[in-house]
């Protein structure tokens, strides 16, 4: 839903902003206004059980009936952006949706029904807009903040684990171990509570051993738990901590609540506990993922969170009408990105040098690329992985990096954006892109122009550095003309880096139009 001319704001400077989350277990909405300076006030909060993951997970696709309540719910919630006249939206579809084999037909279908356009997001964006919203609700707190600390969303299709050290994002992973996913997969309704209980942790303890080895879970000093389940667990036995927006639970008490509910069948959790028979099923598998991650962590009790995807959803739309950043989440790209350079054992020194002169030349040349912050940052993680592919083979090392990039998870960036970076790197040096290259002219035009345009700086940059890793801080560039001026410090091997240039610097003449001269200073 784009915001109109006619679009009216209920005051000066104020924007209203929505956001919605089409889950495996349920579609939810919510609706907020965005003060000057960023400050958020929630204006509505609805939530329809709608199990779509219960196809998925059964089928793999979703169901005609499922997809007619799934599209009448989201009828409703346009209606009611229509009231709050919301002028920035922004729809997201996960797990559930994501698996189905006919995604592509529910899509089309609730956008010829509402007009919304809903996006299909990966396990990476997820764990990036829950991660944004937990670190605002953590603030200043010192345990989390000075502690590795694991944030755990259990949804109902995944598990989102997100590892923060002194409050840096240092990685993350999905499992597939939701709620409703574990129903499906190990049919645990028909069973009897104990039963069910024993055949979903030895299945849970199975998943996430296999993590072990890329995410020391031990190591975590400070646990905190997202989702409803979670917060189900807070409101029995919760404690109060200094934030309004975290309640501490022990864990010796969490191990006597999930111990008295996997006794009961979803109907008596429903009855006991006064919940809907929806929440009430999944329950139990929640739980239990949740107790088992926290005895795999140091911590001896767990922190649970109010906030949600959404929350971060309102949060990234909020910076978009304001105009900020979140410098803590781009610096968890940057550190998701050299751990992935350092795991195939690159030369860091001219990585971070290929990287950091990348994005001066970006920023010298704004005038004449047109290009948003977001793909200075993307540009920023070509430079770091541009050579990973070296660790395959030297030769054709480029589409090596092709190939590692585009097949890895960097923390905070979406598939299309890892796409973009893979695309930079693939074209660091030797041919340039041209039609016959599959890959990239798959891509969108818009997209198309920004690798392109962005490659040809990092060709430039890469260089520049090649042969020489000191003294780059020294380097800097001057238009005139329809020429670019780089200067090099003097004492350096000048016809060298002019050969390597002239080398390298064809694409950056296609594109910009201008010539590159190095001059000594």
């Amino acid at each position: 839903m784009e915001p109109t001319e006619q679009t009216p704001k209920t005051d000066a400077g104020i924007e209203t902003v929505a956001a919605i989350d089409v889950g495996a277990n349920a579609l939810r909405m919510a609706i907020a206004e965005v003060l000057p300076g960023g400050r958020i006030e929630m204006l509505e909060q609805l939530q329809r059980a709608v199990r779509l993951g219960q196809d998925t997970f059964r089928r793999g696709r979703l169901g005609g009936e499922s997809m007619r309540a799934a599209v009448a719910v989201l009828r409703d919630f346009q209606k009611l952006l229509e009231v709050y006249h919301v002028g920035h939206l922004r729809a997201v579809a996960t797990t559930a949706v994501r698996e189905a084999s006919n995604a592509d037909t529910f899509l089309d279908r609730i956008f010829m029904a509402t007009g919304l356009h809903v996006e299909v997001i990966d396990p990476a964006e997820e764990s990036r807009l829950t991660v944004s919203a937990v670190r605002r609700a953590v603030g200043g707190s010192p345990g989390i903040n000075r502690d590795e600390a694991l944030i755990v969303d259990v949804g109902g299709g995944s598990t989102l684990l997100t590892v923060l050290q002194d409050g840096e994002i240092v990685t993350s992973q999905s499992l597939r171990l939701g709620s409703i996913r574990l129903q499906e997969i190990l049919l645990t309704s028909e069973e009897s509570p104990q039963r069910s209980a024993d055949l979903l942790r030895y299945h849970i303890g199975s998943a996430i051993s296999t993590t072990q080895g890329s995410m020391p879970l031990d190591a975590a000093q400070s646990f905190v738990a997202v989702g409803g389940d979670a917060r189900f667990a807070a409101r029995q036995i919760g404690k109060p901590t200094e934030s309004a927006d975290l309640v501490k639970v022990d864990a010796a008490a969490f191990d006597r609540l999930v111990e008295q509910c996997e006794r009961h069948t979803a109907e008596e959790l429903s009855k006991r506990h006064g919940l809907p028979f929806a929440e009430a099923e999944t329950l139990n598998p929640a739980l239990l993922v949740y107790q088992i991650l926290l005895h795999k962590s140091r911590a001896d009790s767990m922190i649970v969170s109010h906030v949600s995807m959404r929350d971060g959803l309102l949060l990234e739309l909020a910076r978009e009408v304001t105009g900020q950043e979140d410098e803590a989440l781009l610096a968890g790209v940057i550190h998701s990105a050299t751990a992935l350079a350092e795991k195939y054992h690159l030369d860091m020194d001219h990585a971070r040098n290929v990287a950091d002169l990348s994005v001066r030349l970006f920023d010298a040349m704004k005038a004449d690329h047109g290009l948003s912050a977001r793909h200075r940052l993307l540009l920023r993680v070509a430079g770091l992985l541009h050579e990973v592919g070296g660790f395959v083979s030297n030769r054709a090392h480029h589409k090596h990096s092709y190939y590692l990039i585009s097949n890895s998870e960097i923390f905070g960036l979406t598939r299309g954006e890892t796409e973009i970076v893979a695309q930079i790197a693939r074209y660091h040096r030797r041919a340039v892109p041209r039609p016959s290259h599959l890959q990239y002219t798959a891509l969108p035009r818009e997209t198309r122009m920004a690798v392109t345009k962005l490659a040809a700086l990092l060709r430039v940059a890469d260089a520049l550095v090649r042969g020489q890793v000191r003294q780059i801080s020294n380097i800097s560039f001057q238009r005139q003309g329809d020429d670019l001026i780089i200067y090099v410090p003097s004492g350096t091997d000048l016809l060298l880096r002019q050969r390597a240039v002239a080398m390298k610097g064809d694409l950056f003449e296609d594109i910009f139009g201008m010539k590159i001269r190095l001059e000594e200073v």
